[in-house]
């Protein structure tokens, strides 16, 4: 049977319960579709909206971006990634600790908008932590999405060059990064990457902060287990859209799939070497900097037959593979979050393989809704014990998946527990 559709939520605005519209500004550095901190970005914006809200928006300058009416205050738009020389280079990226402009344009936007709380996304380096003091002055209550480790790792993922997890840095002592030359394996970024975290120390910038939301109790345990104040940081993982239609999806074309980023710390290599012990097909789905090595990986192995690497897809036509898929995959060799790739599957009703890193052993239970896994050998295992599944057996774990996708992404309590712990630290004062 494929296609039962449940819709998460109306089209419709939903009375706010919480007692009051607020005038929110959320804060990200893209202000169009990127990644997974921009679908959060975008998917509040718009819950916020619905749920009576006031938004407003402050961001850097790009072609891509949405129309934001608040677009004259974003900052320039700042790519450390160019290749220029290294005196252009070092000269821009002194901005990335400090940015006066962001400081005086955001003071122009928080004085012309008032705005009740700002809610925190992805900010370092092209708008920098120099917004907060700018917030801060104004006594405006500040939250923080916790979408990546760069308050514990100067290169944000917990990743040395190598690619291999790295935690030297976590107790304050960046110069791990500079010797190991972590960002792009650049002397010069790793070296101004420690030096704004350095910045950031020294001024107890974190400790502005009212409070931090973390999609996975793992981020959340990280950050405690480094020294953050753990009344300040609440858990809650990433909501769906109010958009999201929840499908039975129990029919398949029998393969698996994993979609995302082809890089190597999401695990994609593992996953084809453990496809030369197993009798079924892999659909592999994006782009990325190991994107070559993966394809002549896939001959060096003799796979040509049984693993295909289609390309970058999106919208209804990564649905329609998702939904004819039978698991998907995420492999994962770092410290995963709460992905929206894993997410969007169990709406769409599919089980899950995923390994024991960060947030992603969260989102399943064994045998329930998927498998976890520790090494290629349990990465077989699980491989095995979908394919092997009976019609019945699949069916109840499909189910399952959208079940915990419902009970754990739904948007409107998301917006309510974050307003509700707003209007407690309000009383408090």
């Amino acid at each position: 049977m494929i296609g039962i559709v449940w819709l998460n939520k109306p089209l419709i605005c939903i009375k706010n319960r919480v007692g009051g519209k607020m005038k929110i500004l959320l804060v990200n550095k893209f202000h169009y579709n990127k990644g997974g901190a921009e679908t959060y970005y975008f998917t509040l914006a718009d819950a916020l909206k619905r749920m009576g809200h006031e938004v407003l928006f402050f961001s850097m300058k790009h072609p891509n971006n949405n129309y934001c009416e608040q677009e004259k205050y974003f900052v320039t738009n700042r790519e450390y990634n160019k290749k220029t020389s290294l005196i252009k280079k070092i000269s821009a990226a002194k901005s990335l600790i400090y940015s006066k402009e962001a400081y005086k344009k955001i003071s122009l936007l928080l004085d012309k908008e008032k705005p009740d709380l700002v809610i925190l996304n992805n900010i370092h380096r092209q708008i920098t932590t120099s917004i907060i003091d700018a917030i801060y002055e104004r006594k405006i209550k500040i939250f923080w999405v916790v979408h990546d480790l760069i308050m514990l790792c100067p290169n944000y993922t917990m990743l040395d060059n190598s690619k291999k997890i790295c935690e030297s840095c976590s107790k304050g002592n960046y110069r791990y990064c500079l010797k190991k030359k972590c960002v792009k394996n650049s002397f010069i970024k790793s070296f101004f990457a420690m030096k704004e975290a350095e910045y950031i120390r020294k001024k107890q910038i974190y400790k502005k902060i009212d409070l931090f939301i973390t999609p996975s109790n793992f981020y959340r345990d990280k950050l405690i287990e480094y020294g953050f104040n753990k009344n300040k940081i609440l858990h809650i993982p990433n909501p769906l859209s109010f958009e999201t239609k929840f499908e039975v999806n129990n029919d398949h074309d029998n393969y698996l799939l994993y979609f995302g980023r082809l890089s190597k710390e999401k695990g994609i290599s593992t996953l084809i070497k453990a496809m030369k012990r197993i009798d079924y097909k892999l659909i592999i789905l994006g782009t990325g900097p190991i994107e070559k090595e993966l394809k002549n990986l896939v001959v060096k192995e003799g796979l040509n037959e049984k693993v295909s690497l289609l390309g970058f897809k999106q919208g209804e036509e990564l649905k329609n593979y998702i939904r004819k898929s039978k698991a998907v995959i995420l492999p994962s060799e770092w410290y995963e979050n709460g992905p929206y790739s894993a997410m969007e599957a169990m709406a769409l009703g599919k089980p899950l393989i995923v390994s024991n890193y960060g947030g992603l052993p969260e989102l399943v239970e064994n045998g329930k809704n998927g498998f976890i896994f520790k090494n290629i050998n349990e990465l077989v295992n699980s491989i095995n014990k979908i394919i092997n599944l009976d019609s019945n057996s699949y069916d109840l774990m499909c189910k399952e998946s959208i079940k915990r996708a419902k009970e754990n992404f739904d948007i409107e309590n998301y917006v309510l527990n974050m307003t509700d712990k707003y209007i407690k630290g309000r009383l408090k004062n």
